[in-house]
């Protein structure tokens, strides 16, 4: 199955996972290469690997930004350590302020509970391996989203291009007919000004002719337009293939843009210069929607 993506899309997956809530966010834009940058919960930088394969498996190039929240394990055991040091100071200064100012003396744990830096809390490490688990199987759900905008919006760049591209195809076959006329209004125009300035109206035919045959030389298109053609065929081969291919197309968008500058070039003619400027165009729209594609 012919699948063409653009590098931009978007994916959300939100849910619940062995019990834990969580969120797997992945967005892209358009990049020559692959880049992708993750924010993640704090202690869970060992995920990024697990996550930049999983998401290059994928996608080739774009600058992506994958967001991951899951909601902590309530089950993990958690050590909590008094600072007696601290706590030792904490009341002595409060019993000094009872003394002092004669205040009542109502001391008790859950005053000094409130003094939080008597207490450090460190909490059993997490499961790598099961965490793990619960961010790919989310990625995996909001990559298969993702994918899927990225290949809507593909076809629909895909169907743009080639549309452009007939376009052209049909403006080339218009200057391959229109072109051998103008030799022949060259070779007429240039009879009638030699006959004006001319007395003797015996006009040597032959020297007409090779003036002709000179500008015919000069102006002759035939092989910038049969190499526009042989680009569109290639167009639509690369466009029929299912590997990502958005940077032969923009060589080849290149190519075809340098024939029609030499098109334009050669031409004297100002219907013929019109359709090259049309030709142009439509090649700087194709490059648009290349510049999208993967």
């Amino acid at each position: 199955m012919t699948v063409i993506r653009s590098m931009t899309g978007y994916g959300r997956f939100e849910g619940v996972i062995s019990g834990r809530q969580t969120v797997f966010e992945i967005k892209a834009v358009n990049h020559r290469f692959f880049e992708l940058q993750c924010r993640l919960p704090r202690g869970c930088g060992f995920l990024e690997e697990s996550i930049k394969e999983l998401v290059s498996g994928c996608v080739s190039r774009g600058k992506i930004d994958v967001y991951v929240s899951v909601e902590a394990d309530d089950n993990l055991e958690a050590d909590v350590k008094i600072n007696r040091s601290l706590a030792s100071g904490y009341l002595k200064a409060l019993k000094e302020l009872c003394s002092e100012y004669e205040l009542r003396d109502d001391i008790s744990v859950s005053l000094l509970s409130r003094y939080s830096d008597i207490f450090t809390v460190t909490k059993a490490p997490e499961n790598e391996e099961a965490l793990r688990a619960i961010v790919i199987e989310a990625g995996e759900k909001a990559l298969a989203e993702f994918m899927s905008m990225r290949e809507r919006e593909g076809e629909r760049l895909a169907a743009d291009v080639l549309e452009h591209g007939r376009t052209i195809i049909s403006l080339v076959s218009e200057i391959e007919e229109r072109s051998p006329v103008t030799v022949e209004e060259y070779r007429s125009k240039l009879y009638d000004r030699l006959r004006e300035i001319l007395t003797d109206t015996s006009i040597d035919p032959q020297r007409i002719l090779t003036e002709a045959a000179i500008f015919a030389d000069k102006t002759a298109v035939n092989e910038e337009t049969v190499r526009l053609r042989s680009h569109f065929s290639q167009l639509e081969e690369m466009l029929g293939k299912s590997e990502p291919v958005g940077r032969k197309l923009d060589f080849i968008v290149q190519e075809m843009n340098r024939e029609a500058n030499t098109t334009g070039s050669k031409v004297c003619d100002a219907e013929l210069a019109h359709k090259v400027v049309e030709i142009k165009a439509e090649i700087e729209k194709i490059r648009e929607q290349v510049q999208n594609i993967e």
